[in-house]
């Protein structure tokens, strides 16, 4: 909690970055402009935790041979967001380009951190991706970064398990997938799945696909805070029971305990994201071949809506030397189709980009761990159903850490969920409104 908290005071101070650089002009780039900057010697610095993230940046070099670019792992999550805004407050060492969470840039826009792409060309590429990526990364005001990768969730489930207790195929709708998660634990004793008391993004991606909008921001000093709609209790209501019933399990996720569970048999399913695909075949190698993947259940029959969890974006920050340099690194390697092509195969993100999505050699392939399935045109599918009207705070950090603490701690305990949403929703107002929002 304590970097948690190191992030949080930052961020609601309202401060800009220290000193001012050419970025933060708003003039429209030139092509003289661009053409002159990448054929200057310049130096770079990345900021990002993905591994190998030097075979794109390679091309981009290759590309550029003017340009050379420092790529550094500062840590991932709360150790990199730290870092960062520290860097910005000092005024000094900070990266030119950040690998940026689709939540966390509201807040970076409130320290008014991010670069706007917009007079630099973004708006060129903004077709060439999943619509509600790119509406992650800009809005009426800007273009703030350049998608990396995405987390449309589908269902990945034990085929094995499912018709040792008679199921033959993946449900449909949600009243469907609680009488198979009662099929299951009697027949298995294996759980249909797990709602986890750590992971709010995963909640946060189920109430997504049901419609909920849990959450808004203006891009100033206006948010909305609705975690407690009738939408979202329902949809909490609807786990609870399951829970209370011993249907799903209530354990953390991402520890020894959880992959243990994974590969004995504990849990028959996962209501989880595109990425989860390639985790699976790393984690539990044993269980080969005896999953499948699905889209999510459906709240109304015949629907098909998903939510995503997950993915990432590149911005660059306002306090570059280098605005065009850097803009065009943030592109280049999310845009060009070797490097888009190489994050999807090589480091085995799910691509935003369409170029990828659409390309038969990446979509048609079978992978023998999901029986020979089509894995990733299942998942290419379903992201084109995710709701593209989906806002964050520009206190992310402070909501999910206040999730745990209430909602995930009422969820191990297997309590009154609607009630942990109120709770919630009283603790955001509060903290929102202490902070000098306005909160409609």
């Amino acid at each position: 909690m304590a970097v948690l908290a190191g992030i949080t005071g930052f961020m609601i101070t309202g401060c800009s970055p220290a000193g001012t650089s050419p970025a933060q002009s708003a003039t429209a780039m030139s092509q003289a402009d661009f053409d002159k900057a990448m054929s200057t010697p310049t130096k770079l610095t990345f900021w990002t935790w993905l591994p190998d993230v030097q075979n794109e940046v390679a091309l981009f070099e290759k590309k550029y041979p003017q340009i050379d670019v420092t790529v550094e792992n500062v840590g991932q999550g709360g150790e990199h967001y730290q870092k960062v805004r520290t860097a910005l407050q000092s005024g000094d060492g900070a990266p030119d380009v950040i690998q940026l969470e689709y939540q966390y840039i509201p807040s970076f826009n409130l320290t008014n951190s991010l670069l706007n792409l917009r007079p630099y060309g973004a708006d060129s590429i903004a077709g060439d991706y999943v619509d509600w990526a790119w509406k992650q990364v800009s809005n009426d005001k800007g273009v703030w970064a350049v998608p990396q990768d995405v987390g449309p969730m589908g269902n990945l489930y034990r085929t094995d398990i499912l018709e040792k207790a008679g199921i033959t195929k993946a449900p449909a709708t949600y009243q469907e997938y609680a009488a198979d998660a009662k099929a299951v634990k009697e027949k298995t004793g294996s759980y249909i799945s797990n709602l986890p008391t750590n992971d709010p993004a995963q909640v946060i991606g189920l109430l997504w696909q049901a419609g909920v909008k849990p959450f808004s921001y203006d891009g100033d000093k206006t948010v909305g805070i609705n975690v407690n709609s009738d939408e979202a209790k329902k949809v909490l209501a609807y786990w609870q029971d399951l829970i209370q019933k011993d249907l799903v399990s209530v354990d953390a996720d991402f520890n020894d305990q959880y992959y243990q569970g994974l590969a004995s048999d504990k849990y028959a399913g996962w209501l989880t994201a595109a990425w989860a695909p390639i985790f699976l075949q790393g984690t539990v190698e044993n269980t080969a071949g005896k999953w499948a993947a699905a889209p999510l259940p459906q709240w109304s029959a015949g629907e098909q809506v998903s939510g995503n969890w997950g993915g990432s974006s590149d911005a660059v920050l306002k306090t570059t030397k280098n605005p065009i340099a850097a803009a065009e690194l943030a592109k280049f390697i999310n845009h060009d189709e070797e490097s888009t092509k190489m994050f999807a195969t090589k480091q085995f993100l799910f691509p935003a980009a369409k170029s990828v999505l659409e390309d038969p050699s990446y979509t048609d392939q079978k992978v023998a761990f999901f029986g020979g399935q089509q894995v990733n045109k299942l998942f290419g599918q379903i992201s084109n159903t995710v709701d593209t009207d989906f806002q964050w705070l520009p206190f992310t950090e402070y909501a999910y850490s206040q999730f745990n603490e209430i909602v995930g701690t009422s969820i191990g305990a297997k309590g009154d969920l609607n009630a942990a949403l109120d709770k919630w929703q009283e603790t955001l107002v509060s903290y929102a409104k202490d902070q000098g929002f306005t909160v409609k």
